[in-house]
């Protein structure tokens, strides 16, 4: 007798479920998204014990009827998709007709549905048996309920996490799903304590403060650009908004949240020279273009997918995000933290955003206020908004022009190091060393755009170096692209190369080792990039010829500085992303001193 047969349907269910169902996260992830799918305007999520106890969603879209209820839980029943070329133009979160199958083979699973026309229906399945059925008169819409997840798998809830572990999941997925619809009124509660609520009013700024509070919303830049194939639209914090992982970049392609390392990657490179090393910004992208551009139907989690195009989209997004940045750059503001904080993850933000100012008005002494002025004024914390957001309809306007710089009235100079100024709005410290960062980060940026023949000049001694073969073959491959930088290599034997002259305009004193370093950066890089080259070419030239820390510098010296780094053009950050100015207020400093309360 043969060794090959048929799994029957409950076991095969399980095996499936092994990949659909992961954790608590993913039976939520797939019910809600069925309740998108049904055209819902409402969805409450109920859980208990982080949903190993209880899940239950109740939405109020289309509903069923009885024979699309039970047909539901069958393996491959799907609504979405009637052929293969339907493969190819998914508009739809759900389409592979496994979850709910899944989900009830290891679980209890309770339905109600009703379509509005026929009677409503109820379904009671355990472990993947059907263990009731029968009509009855129910509202439009669905209400599922999924208990004792993994009560019949007990080897699947030993790789559960604590609880705070997986209800850190669930709230994880619903934040993204509500900035993935901000036309959906998503509720989620656990247990007595609601961890999410939002209007559904589609304003995708307010669902931003109702996830991160308003003092993050405040600070958020819409952004839309348009090409041929894609169209973008979303929000992207100022740079003094900075998280240390790229988790805050939520990327939605369609209306499905998704996981694509390109895309992410033209979003760190729009806040290129604006962001400190190994920071990142909290950016929402919403992409919108021909499904037959996408393709979902490559993982079971339907979080990665291809994209056709992708140089174009990277392109259309690095662009709009660094256009969008650049018209509100300004200097970050010191600000005593408020008494009330709104969550956890934010109580280390200490900028908020700066009213502008005129700054043609002359120096003024410092004036006391009897009151806070409106502009400083902190607004009403976002536990309110979060318990009820119908209450939270102020419109959030972001800033939406560049501020200039500030008429500066230099004071000193601290440990040699930090500029005073002060204006007719409060005082400045300056970053000497950033400053400088900066003015010559942007004068090399163009040199070496523009590499001259008539601006070379020889050494009296050529530079040689030595390398391994594999290393001789790439910088052979990579000549052109290192000569657009100003480094002219000469082959000088089978792995040997000299170098005999360089710009004229190579910081005095360390044009050696600006060599070797950009020679070394193609060495280790996966792949050369001109305009990366010529960006870390130009940002090591600034740091190794600007002023450093503990040098004191003459008034004159420091006006002239001031000068120059009006003339940038973007003052307020150096090429490594760090402030190059920063602002207190008067107010603030009135309010240190008790002169006002």
């Amino acid at each position: 007798m043969g060794q090959i047969r048929l799994m029957d349907e409950p076991l095969s269910n399980k095996i499936a479920a092994g990949e659909v169902v992961e954790r608590p996260a993913s039976v939520v992830k797939e019910l809600v998204e069925n309740a998108i799918d049904a055209g819902s305007t409402s969805i409450d999520v109920y859980l208990e014990e982080a949903g190993l106890q209880t899940i239950q969603i109740t939405d109020n879209g289309s509903g069923m009827d009885e024979e699309d209820a039970l047909l539901s839980f069958s393996r491959h029943a799907t609504s979405k998709i009637s052929n293969e070329h339907d493969l190819f133009r998914i508009r739809t979160l759900g389409f592979r007709g496994e979850a709910l199958a899944s989900i009830s083979s290891v679980s209890k699973v309770s339905l109600w549905t009703s379509d509005g026309v026929s009677t409503g229906t109820t379904v009671e399945i355990e472990g993947g048996h059907l263990k009731k059925q029968q009509a009855g008169a129910l509202r439009k819409g669905t209400d599922i309920k999924v208990s004792q997840l993994f009560f019949n798998t007990p080897a699947r809830l030993k790789y559960m996490k604590t609880i705070q572990t997986e209800l850190g999941h669930i709230i994880d997925l619903l934040n993204r799903l509500a900035l993935c619809y901000p036309s959906i009124a998503f509720k989620l509660t656990h247990g007595e304590q609601v961890l999410l609520h939002t209007n559904g009013r589609g304003d995708l700024q307010q669902v931003v403060a109702a996830i991160y509070g308003m003092a993050i919303a405040k600070k958020m830049i819409p952004f839309e650009g348009e090409s041929a194939d894609y169209r973008i639209h979303g929000y992207a914090s100022l740079p003094e908004i900075t998280r240390a992982s790229k988790n805050y970049l939520t990327l939605f392609v369609n209306g499905r949240w998704v996981k694509h390392y390109s895309v992410q990657q033209s979003i760190v490179n729009a806040y290129h020279t604006f962001l400190p090393i190994e920071r990142f910004p909290l950016v929402i992208l919403h992409i919108e273009g021909d499904p037959y551009l996408t393709d979902v139907n490559v993982h079971p989690s339907k979080q990665q997918i291809r994209l056709s195009k992708e140089k174009e989209l990277q392109q259309l997004v690095e662009e709009t995000i660094r256009k969008s940045i650049r018209s509100v750059m300004r200097a970050p503001e010191i600000a005593e933290k408020p008494k009330k904080v709104v969550a956890p993850s934010e109580q280390m933000d200490l900028w908020k955003s700066r009213p502008s100012q005129p700054t043609s008005a002359p120096f003024q002494p410092m004036q006391t206020f009897n009151k806070r002025p409106e502009s400083l004024m902190v607004k009403e914390p976002m536990e309110a908004v979060q318990s009820s957001p119908d209450t939270f309809i102020e419109q959030l306007v972001p800033v939406s022009s560049k501020e200039p710089f500030p008429e500066l009235d230099i004071v000193g100079q601290i440990h040699g190091t930090y500029i005073v100024a002060q204006s007719s709005d409060g005082f400045y410290l300056i970053d000497q060393h950033a400053a400088q960062e900066r003015i010559k980060y942007e004068f090399f940026r163009d040199k070496v755009g523009e590499v001259q023949a008539n601006e070379r000049q020889s050494l009296l001694i050529p530079l040689s170096m030595h390398y391994s073969a594999d290393e001789a073959m790439r910088l052979k491959e990579y000549a052109n692209e290192l000569e657009e930088v100003g480094i002219f290599l000469e082959e000088f034997g089978p792995t040997t190369f000299i170098v005999r002259e360089y710009p004229v305009w190579f910081p005095k004193g360390f044009e050696e080792e600006i060599v070797k370093e950009l020679v070394e950066q193609v060495l280790t890089s996966r792949k050369t990039d001109i305009k990366k080259l010529r960006e870390d070419a130009a940002i090591m030239m600034s740091c190794k010829r600007s002023i450093k820390a503990n040098h004191y510098l003459t008034r004159e010296d420091m006006i002239k500085l001031m000068d120059d780094l009006k003339q940038a053009e973007h003052p307020f950050t150096c090429p490594h992303g760090r402030p190059v100015i920063v602002h207190f207020s008067t107010y603030e400093i009135e309010k240190m001193f008790k002169r006002v309360m």
